[in-house]
């Protein structure tokens, strides 16, 4: 551990380390016992997905999202994550047989156009949210947009836009280390890919998978496009990232002027014929992010307020946790991110943007290959080398928030990390293959099936109070009325809503508002 990164972490008060907060928001499909997509409405009883704070759609009517409040403690955002999961899975027992799919790779998927899009009602902010995923379905396709994962919502008091950028930076360098020990999806159903190239070998009737794979869903058969390739955002300033992002908002791009905003039929495509409709189009493994004002653009406030806090983007669904994760990882997670923050953070370069791109392809089709190389700093370096060199010097910062918290937690999760970068075979990509292929009859759709009818037996059998239970059902209705009220209070015409929601003049520092959009 260098001299520098002992300094700066001596000077972290005990007071500041427990300032620390984190949030959870979690994708999951809804499937049927047969483990193919559940084609129904979102279900009323779990509230407006516009408005429910705790419960909505991500993509797809068919894919829901659960999200935390922000907590102090790993223990209370599980706690949290498990009860919304609780009362989402009462709902859908009530219902019928539906269940969440617990692998980040989907479900036996229909055929591209009858996988439904998320509705929103009728308002402009509710049509705006359709129309934004037809245009992604439009862009990528949608199956590519049914792949599921886990966002990890994390700041520390006092730290600066500068600050932030400098640990996305490092986060971009080091991410191989967390898509190797948390990447738990090497395999795949054949629908996925059906008339697609891909790299995937067979495995079994109607599954594929990579041998040493980790995260096919940080591959090249994740979110892609040739498109947002083209686009070199740097992570040096909130100024640049800010210039590089408003070019890729406002840019006209030949194959989506193709597709027009409306169809024949006036039916609208996309919000907009730029490289990206809205922020939240860019897809990184890492985002700046700010709480935006009713109606603000995401990148005016990051421009106006600063950066807040991040957005981890890259942790696949764990098919053996009841709720996707479990707090060790989570721990894991907090120590990574403050080693990020305060290790040196050099500017980053298009050549170094050009390694850890194919660094992020490689570790997720290949990670767990014996001797796989990366690229560091202009040479190479086996992955497990650099892994252990990380590893060894977040043991100092985890023995910090040990100290400040009690207990040996984090650093017992550190450890947990260099174990298994000493033996590949524990690592959740590893046990998803050996369990399809030893319980499963190599049956990608098999394994998931069955860990998907444990998890809900599991959450349905612990104990939910009737004062619970009563909780979720105000939410439920006191989001649908707020739905109704934002509807009801729409004057605007959805075109006029449109053009003023995606103009340009939005994205500055100048003063607007809006209902936002994402």
């Amino acid at each position: 551990m260098s001299n520098r990164l002992q300094e700066r972490l001596g000077a972290l008060s005990a007071a500041r380390l427990m300032g620390m907060r984190r949030g959870i928001e979690k994708e999951s499909l809804r499937a049927l016992p047969d483990g193919k997509l559940a084609l129904t409405p979102h279900p009323l009883a779990l509230g407006s997905a516009l408005t429910h704070p705790h419960i909505t759609t991500d993509f797809s009517e068919s894919q829901l999202e659960l999200i935390t409040g922000v907590h102090g403690g790993v223990e209370s955002a599980l706690e949290e994550l498990t009860r919304v999961h609780q009362f989402t899975y009462r709902v859908l027992d009530q219902l019928g047989d539906e269940r969440l799919w617990v692998s980040s790779m989907p479900c036996g998927l229909p055929t591209d156009e009858t996988i439904p899009i998320g509705r929103y009602g009728s308002s402009n902010v509710g049509r705006a949210k359709s129309v934004y995923r037809m245009g992604l379905s439009h862009r990528y396709g949608r199956r590519m947009q049914t792949i599921s994962g886990i966002h990890y919502n994390w700041s520390l008091p006092d730290v600066s836009s500068e600050q932030y950028f400098a640990l996305i930076r490092n986060f971009r360098r080091h991410a191989f280390l967390l898509l190797y020990l948390f990447g738990a999806s090497p395999a795949l159903c054949s629908s996925f890919v059906a008339g697609r190239p891909h790299e995937l070998q067979p495995l079994g009737d109607g599954s594929m998978f990579m041998p040493h794979g980790t995260s096919l869903r940080m591959g090249r058969l994740g979110y892609q496009s040739d498109a947002q390739a083209s686009l070199a955002v740097s992570y040096n300033s909130l100024d640049g990232y800010g210039a590089s992002l408003q070019d890729a908002l406002t840019r006209p791009w030949p194959g989506y002027e193709a597709i027009g905003i409306r169809n024949l039929g006036g039916d609208y495509n996309q919000l907009g014929t730029s490289l990206l409709q809205i922020e939240n189009e860019f897809y990184g493994t890492i985002r700046p992010k700010r709480v935006i004002n009713p109606g603000e653009r995401p990148l005016h406030a990051l421009r106006e307020r600063g950066v807040e806090y991040v957005e981890v983007r890259l942790m696949d669904l764990d098919p053996f946790e009841t709720v996707g994760i479990n707090a060790q990882t989570m721990r894991f997670i907090d120590v990574f991110l403050l080693h990020c923050l305060l290790c040196d953070s050099p500017d980053d370069t298009p050549e170094e943007i050009a390694d850890l791109a194919r660094n992020q392809h490689l570790t997720a089709a290949r990670g767990r290959e014996p001797g796989l190389l990366l690229a560091r700093a202009g040479s190479e370096v086996t992955l497990t080398d650099w892994g252990v060199e990380l590893v060894e010097e977040c043991l100092p910062i985890a023995a910090a928030l040990d100290a400040a918290q009690g207990g040996t937690q984090h650093t017992d999760a550190v450890k947990a990390a260099r174990a298994a970068l000493r033996n590949p075979d524990s690592l959740p990509s590893a046990r998803v293959l050996a369990a399809i292929e030893q319980q499963h009859g190599n049956s990608f759709i098999g394994f998931v099936r069955a860990q998907s009818e444990q998890t809900r037996a599991a959450l349905l059998a612990l104990p939910f109070s009737p004062e619970q239970q009563a909780g979720f059902e105000r939410m439920t209705a006191e989001s649908i009325q707020e739905q109704k009220r934002i509807e009801a209070a729409d004057t605007m015409p959805f075109e006029i809503y449109r053009e003023q929601y995606v103009s340009p003049a939005r994205l500055g520092i100048a003063r607007g508002r809006m209902a936002v959009a994402a």
